[in-house]
């Protein structure tokens, strides 16, 4: 984690305007809340339950779920098959709710997604939630892409598109168009390609518009225009 208080760190990133800071658990997302209040308007909360967390759901959920209102996304939720640190049944458990909670209160949902394409899928597709949902660090490949992109999902792109030996990703990000695509750090988690850090942070998004303006074959100020323009019109600010 990035030992500093988030009002330094979005000191070093002048160039990002807004951005959303999604909670994991209770108190990740009632911190989410707060920093947005007191941000002017440059940070904007999402609140949810990371499916790390979700064996918690039943003394976490109905807290989480009385911030929504407060946010502008509901979010992180999905779930994560590949560390399976919570039950699968849990994870699915809070990951219908949250989904729920995004419909009744019209608020986009920011869905992780690891080793569990086929089950996120049909959960997005089951509750018609698609062009609500925005598929956080996507790392699908081109089938699943496509299968995702017939819901008519948000992918949200970050350091896998960057990593050098992940052309899977890439030849997924070609087939989207940047309306339906926008950036993100996912800090402070994932080193970056530089090595010298394991973590990242805000100012580092210009290296995931980089190397989505190569996929693309755009200027990175195209790729920054469009995905914000993108990320605008989901998040509604």
């Amino acid at each position: 984690m990035i030992d500093e208080e988030p009002e330094t760190v979005l000191e070093r990133a002048p160039q990002v305007s807004w951005l959303v800071v999604p909670g994991v658990d209770g108190a990740s997302s009632r911190a989410a809340v707060a920093l947005a209040e007191r941000s002017t308007g440059r940070v904007f909360a999402a609140v949810g339950l990371h499916p790390d967390h979700a064996d918690r759901w039943s003394d976490e959920l109905d807290r989480i779920l009385e911030l929504v209102p407060q946010a502008i996304a509901v979010g992180e939720t999905g779930l994560d098959f590949y560390r399976s640190l919570s039950a699968r049944h849990n994870q699915l458990v809070a990951f219908r709710a949250l989904l729920g909670a995004a419909v009744d209160h019209d608020k986009p949902v920011i869905v992780h997604c690891r080793d569990a394409f086929r089950e996120v899928h049909d959960a997005i597709e089951h509750t018609e939630t698609g062009d609500r949902v925005i598929m956080h660090c996507w790392s699908g490949g081109p089938h699943w892409t496509r299968r995702f992109l017939e819901l008519g999902v948000t992918f949200s792109f970050a350091d896998r598109i960057i990593t050098g030996t992940d052309d899977m990703v890439r030849r997924g990000a070609a087939l989207v168009t940047p309306d339906r695509a926008m950036v993100e750090t996912d800090a402070p988690h994932h080193c970056l390609p530089d090595g010298l850090r394991n973590t990242n942070e805000p100012a580092d998004i210009g290296l995931v518009g980089a190397s989505l303006s190569l996929v693309w074959k755009m200027t990175c100020d195209e790729v920054a225009e469009a995905t914000t323009s993108t990320a605008r019109r989901i998040f509604r600010c």
